[in-house]
């Protein structure tokens, strides 16, 4: 008796050990890949996930989130890119070159911007955004901001281009 307690046991310990080695799947992260994002892409919608909307003042650097309504994004598989902001009475025409990159691990497209003679390994700053998804015809990109007590996220809603 005392033999087959033993070996239940040693089974269950097996079974834990062996349990808790095993891969951790990840929920909530985008599998995207560059390829995924790589392309012509158009922002068609900006929305607001916990953050009223009059709250932001400024995004990505511009003085306005508006200023990226309608803003055309070429991200070449490379990692070089660039993106247009459409003139409009707020904001200015503007065409900046980026470098990016997609981490499929936690999820996000980072980029830097890179000014005239710049080096992309020069720049130490830039954007992480979360990748909320991306299927080739249409993409999401949420940028997390502080608000109150908790993330709230500025979400750019993307079309793939015509070509």
């Amino acid at each position: 008796m005392k033999r087959i307690f033993l070996i239940a046991a040693l089974i269950c310990s097996s079974i834990i050990v062996l349990q808790s080695c095993s891969p951790k799947t990840t929920t909530g992260a985008v599998a995207a890949k560059r390829g995924d994002v790589s392309g012509n892409w158009v922002v068609n919608d900006i929305t607001f996930d916990g953050i009223p909307e009059i709250a932001v003042k400024s995004f990505l650097g511009e003085a306005s989130y508006k200023c990226f309504v309608g803003s055309t994004w070429n991200l070449t598989n490379s990692g070089n890119g660039s993106y247009s902001l459409p003139s409009s009475t707020t904001c200015a025409a503007k065409t900046q070159t980026i470098f990016w990159s997609v981490s499929p691990a936690d999820g996000t497209f980072q980029y830097k911007q890179i000014f005239e003679g710049e080096k992309a390994k020069e720049v130490t700053s830039g954007y992480r955004l979360a990748l909320a998804s991306a299927d080739g015809n249409n993409m999401v990109i949420k940028s997390p901001i502080e608000y109150g007590n908790r993330t709230a996220y500025i979400v750019m809603n993307f079309t793939k281009a015509a070509k």
